[in-house]
Formats: structure tokens, C-alpha cells, sequence
């Protein structure tokens, strides 16, 4: 009675439904911890490319408790290489870009040199490709395993050429020859692979080759300089490397996995890693997975706005320093055609004033390699054999492929010396036709447009020029017969073995003609580059003896039979798309490659001035 109570009126529904509303969103920001990268960056301009990387390299990337930095260490001790793990969201390609991104800020391009390999179907790695990333030798963006092990011998081969150098200069290993200051100046390497597993996601050569180059760089590495990053979403299952090589990876760091996945990138005794809980979250370990070595820590959060500034300021701080590589960034786009621009020799061969004579054949070009080397190519030899057959469904491909090769060879060869002969059988609809004109506008070659009902007059012809060359011995000027969709031309289809023209005149069918060119024209200077979009269309106009003088094929993806047909092996049903397999029987090889795309209208704007140029001074000379 001395203190009464009287209670407030609760407040209605739709004043506690906002109440929970705003609680709600506000608990799960607290949940997200994101510690800006300007914490570890460089502060000023002096700190930036201030480190060297003589003992070893370190770099920040992250927050480890309220103040400190946690680094990541590599060249020292048994801490010469890293194993990254961590499940889809748990912030592992957001680790790697910090690495990458911060070494690149403290260590110039001359004293750290990166090679990175994305084989996620993804752009990850994209960015410093588009960046002219200095730091940057290799950069594969949605590698193939093929190109991925050429890196793998890459290094083998720039461990022999330091081993050499060390020989020369009387040291044992890195530190040594930084010290004593003598021959080339080295930067250190660092490898990083994501989603390694990939190398052995088959039993064959390549996960053997790749199991054994990657044990002997992770064995070899300390004392070359050359330090690994592997990178995996989980290491469970059965295709991983040899417990023996991972066990060489002194530096761990666990993002949120299972416990199965915490035992496999710690220790079997480690699974403080099942207990992270948040994105970012991490634990770093140099003592080879040991309890006692975990360091907990936050991965530091990267946008990709702050990410394109950092590398464009990279990117200016070395072009005003004058910097420039010893040879140029390779870049691997798997996810999209190759691009004819960036053939360098074909461009030397454009502005080259003269032809080339090498004498074994003119070369044209036909996509970029699945590897490290030059772009891939074919050689138009004057031998029997020497054709090129295109057999896939994939039309923009093979266009890509026949114009690329038109425009090389007509620039082998001086202007109005060589004559190419083109069957467009493809649909009015498609437009491909437009794209031969403008191919035939843009090159000082003699070029016909054959039309769909002068077809088998061309062939006879082509097939009278050949008889009349062997008559007189020579090999006359070099033509090029192009038969582009090949399964449209009825009338060159193969009939009764005693057929003959329907005129009455003695004279052999335009299908007997064809093989005739195919077979007798290479050795005359007189070449063929067909497109089929199958066996089964390829079958109703050539024999199998016509087959066989094509030593030069190409495939893009198509069933097993069909690819054993065609090159006695099921190689060619393993393609994806942008990818293409070439075959050449005079060597015995299989290359897998990617086709060059359809080039730009621009591009053969650029092709035509410059050939142009070249005839006109040439005239002067």
C-alpha cells in the first residue's frame, strides 16, 4: 500500500514486429567481423616495395586478436611452402587475393615473381590479367591440366637454369647467391594453385608427371627460391597428392572445414578447425599442423574496388620506374576463344617486309597452346599429305580457325602470289559469308568466292591445273583450296565407283576430281583446308584412302567412336568448349589447344593497312 504499482500498457504488435525487425538485421551484422586490408597495407610511399627478399618473404594478412598482424612466412626453417583449406564462403579466395595483392604492395617486381594457377570454373585470378600485374609470370584463369603441368615444367627448367647460375657463382642456395651479389639478379617465386586436385582428378600421365614435378619444387624449392601455395576446398577423397609431399607443407591454414577436413590440413590429433564459425575466420599454423602451433586469426576483407586501385597504382609506380619484365605475362583464359591479336608472330609476319623461307613449310596458325609456348600451329609442307581437316560441330570454332590460317598464309607469301580458292557452304542466315568478303577485302592475295553452282567447275579446274603442273614439272604458285562446311556440297559427294558426268562427256564426277586435288595437289603446291561438322557427313564425300591425305586434323568434342575413327584414340570426347585437338601424323603427336575466336572487323581493317604498306614498299625497293 505504501508503493503502489501501476504497469505500463504493452506497445501494439506492429511497434514489437519493428522492435525485432531492426534487432534481427543489427545481430547478424555483429556476427560479421570484417577487418579493413588498409590495416596491413603499406601506410605511406616509402614503406611501398620497401621490403626485400633476400632471408626470406613475409607479408601480413590478417588480424590476429585486438592489434597484432598475423604474417605469413615462407623461406625460413621448415617453413618454405603453405596448405590452404577451407569450404565454399569460408573466405579462402579472399585470403589468396590478399597474399597476392599485398606482396605486390611491399616487394617490387624484381624481388617477387608470382605464378598463378585457378583451375575453379571462375575468373578469380582475371584481375591481374586485366592489371598488367608487374609482379605477374604466369596467370591461367580457368586452367586445363595440360597447361597447368607446363607451369610444373616451367619451373623444372628455371631450376636447372639457378642451379647453373649457383654453380658459376659458388653458392649452395638462395640467401648464398643474394649475398654474394654476382651474375642475374633472382627473385623469389611463389607458386599458388587453387583447387590442386585437380591435377589428379584421372589416372593418367599428366596426375603422374604432375604428382612428381610438384614433390620434387616442394622438395627442391628452399634452395632455389621457389615457394608453393596449394589450395583446396577439401582434402578428403582419392585424388590428392602423396601424403609424403603434403607432409612437406610446414605452413597450415584452416578455414572453416568439417572435423574430418581439420585432421586432414592440421594433424590427426588438430581439429580446431571444426570450431571456427564465421567467413574470414582462420587458424595459421607453421609447426606442420601441431596443436601448439595454432594462431587464430581474421583474414583481412578486400573489396574489388579497393582491389583494381591497389593494382592500378602497382601497375603506374612500375611504369614510371621504367620497369619492364624479361618477357611478357603469360595469360591462360580458358573460358574463352583465343584471341588472333595476341599471335606475336603472325604480327611480326604481317610487318615483316619480305616473306619468311625457312624451307619446311609455310605455317599457319590455328589457336593458342594448352601450355607455355608458342601458339599452335600447322605446316603446309609441298608433300603428300599436306591438308588440314576440320571435323566438329562447333561452326564459330572452326571459322575462327580457317580465317586465322587465310590470313597467315597470305602473309607468308608476297602480294598476288598465292591464290585461295573458298566454298562457303554455310547458311545464308548465319552470315558467314559477309565475314569471307571481308576476308577477301582485307588480304592482297588472289582470293575467289566460289558461288554454290560453280562448284564442281572449280574443282575441275583446280584438278586440270594439277594434271597440267605434272605434265611440266613444276610446282606452279601456292593455292589453297578452302571447303568451309563441307556437308553441304551435294554435288561433291561420293557415287558409284564407275560414275561419270551426266553430260555424256568423258570426264570424270567433281567428287573423283576433289580427290584427285587432295591427293596429288600438295606435292604441287596446291593445298586443302576442309570443314565438316561430322564422320558421318565426312564419310558420304571421302573415301578412306582420301582420308588419308589428311595428315593435318583437327577435332573438336564429339563422341568416343567417332574421335577413334578419326585419330585412334577417344582423346577428342574429353574436350569442353574452346577447345580443340590437333592431330599430325607425320609426327605422331596430339596437341590439345584452344581455337582462335572470330576476328574483330578492326583487326582485319589493321591486317589489311599494313600488308598494304608492306606491297607498297616493296614497289619502291
Amino acid at each position: 500500500k505504501r508503493f503502489p504499482l501501476q504497469l505500463d500498457a504493452p506497445p501494439h504488435e506492429g511497434m514489437m514486429t519493428d522492435i525485432m525487425d531492426v534487432v534481427g538485421r543489427h545481430a547478424k551484422d555483429a556476427n560479421r567481423v570484417e577487418v579493413p586490408f588498409e590495416q596491413i597495407a603499406p601506410r605511406t610511399d616509402q614503406e611501398f616495395w620497401s621490403q626485400k627478399a633476400d632471408r626470406d618473404m613475409h607479408v601480413p594478412m590478417g588480424r590476429m586478436g585486438a592489434t597484432r598482424q598475423q604474417y605469413l612466412r615462407l623461406g625460413r626453417g621448415v617453413a618454405q611452402h603453405a596448405l590452404v583449406a577451407g569450404k565454399t564462403g569460408s573466405g579462402k579466395s579472399t585470403l589468396l587475393h590478399a597474399i597476392i595483392t599485398n606482396l605486390a604492395m611491399w616487394y617490387r617486381p624484381d624481388e617477387v615473381e608470382l605464378y598463378l594457377i585457378d583451375f575453379k570454373k571462375g575468373v578469380e585470378f582475371k584481375t591481374y590479367a586485366t592489371h598488367a600485374f608487374p609482379h605477374g609470370r604466369v596467370v591461367a584463369i580457368e586452367s586445363d591440366r595440360e597447361f597447368g603441368l607446363s607451369v610444373l615444367q616451367r619451373l623444372q627448367l628455371e631450376f636447372a637454369r639457378r642451379a647453373e647460375l649457383y654453380r658459376k657463382a659458388g653458392v649452395q642456395d638462395f640467401a648464398g647467391y643474394r649475398r654474394e651479389g654476382t651474375g642475374p639478379y633472382l627473385p623469389r617465386i611463389l607458386l599458388m594453385i587453387d583447387e590442386f586436385q585437380e591435377f589428379f582428378v584421372e589416372e593418367d600421365a599428366i596426375a603422374q608427371e604432375a604428382a612428381l614435378l610438384l614433390d620434387r619444387i616442394v622438395r627442391q624449392g628452399r634452395a632455389f627460391g621457389v615457394h608453393v601455395i596449394l589450395g583446396s576446398q577439401t582434402l578428403g577423397g582419392s585424388y590428392s597428392l602423396a601424403k609424403a609431399t603434403l607432409g612437406q607443407m610446414g605452413v597450415r591454414i584452416a578455414l572453416q572445414c568439417s572435423e574430418a577436413d581439420s585432421y586432414l590440413i592440421l594433424s590427426d590429433d588438430n581439429a580446431a578447425a571444426r570450431l571456427l564459425s564465421r567467413p574470414g575466420e582462420a587458424i595459421y599454423n607453421d609447426m606442420s599442423g601441431m596443436v601448439e602451433g595454432n594462431n587464430p586469426f581474421q583474414i583481412v576483407w578486400i573489396s574489388d574496388d579497393i582491389q583494381e586501385r591497389i593494382l592500378t597504382r602497382i601497375r603506374d609506380r612500375a611504369k614510371a620506374e621504367g620497369w619492364q619484365p624479361e618477357e611478357a605475362m603469360t595469360v591462360f583464359e580458358g573460358n574463352v576463344p583465343a584471341d588472333i591479336r595476341n599471335n606475336f608472330p603472325l604480327r611480326n609476319r604481317i610487318e615483316a617486309p619480305s616473306a619468311p623461307g625457312d624451307g619446311a613449310g609455310t605455317v599457319a596458325w590455328v589457336g593458342e597452346a594448352n601450355a607455355i609456348k608458342g601458339p599452335t600451329e600447322v605446316r603446309f609442307r609441298n608433300q603428300g599429305g599436306a591438308n588440314l581437316l576440320i571435323v566438329g560441330q562447333q561452326k564459330e570454332a572452326a571459322l575462327g580457325i580457317v580465317m586465322g590460317s587465310v590470313v597467315g598464309l597470305a602473309a607468308a607469301h608476297p602480294p598476288r602470289s598465292a591464290r585461295f580458292l573458298i566454298l562457303d557452304g554455310s547458311p545464308p542466315e548465319l552470315g558467314f559469308g559477309a565475314r569471307f568478303t571481308e576476308l577477301a577485302r582485307a588480304i592482297p592475295q588472289d582470293i575467289e568466292l566460289v558461288e554454290y553452282g560453280n562448284v564442281p567447275k572449280a574443282i575441275e579446274d583446280l584438278d586440270a591445273e594439277i594434271k597440267a603442273r605434272q605434265e611440266s614439272g613444276k610446282t606452279g604458285p601456292p593455292t589453297y583450296l578452302v571447303i568451309y562446311d563441307l556437308q553441304r556440297f551435294r554435288k561433291l559427294r561420293q557415287g558409284d565407283e564407275y560414275e561419270f558426268s551426266s553430260g555424256g562427256e568423258d570426264k570424270p564426277p567433281p567428287s573423283k576430281c576433289l580427290a584427285n586435288v587432295l591427293a596429288e595437289g600438295p606435292a604441287r603446291g596446291i593445298h586443302g583446308l576442309v570443314w565438316c561438322d561430322g564422320v558421318n557427313n565426312l564419310t558420304r564425300t571421302f573415301s578412306r584412302k582420301t582420308m588419308k591425305e589428311f595428315e593435318m586434323r583437327i577435332l573438336f568434342q564429339m563422341s568416343p567412336t567417332d574421335s577413334a575413327e578419326l585419330i585412334d584414340s577417344p582423346q577428342a570426347s574429353k574436350l569442353g568448349l574452346h577447345r580443340g585437338l590437333l592431330y599430325l601424323e607425320q609426327e605422331g603427336t596430339l596437341e590439345t589447344f584452344r581455337p582462335y575466336g572470330l576476328p574483330e572487323s578492326a583487326w582485319l581493317e589493321e591486317v589489311k593497312l599494313a600488308l598494304a604498306g608492306r606491297k607498297l614498299g616493296k614497289a619502291r625497293e
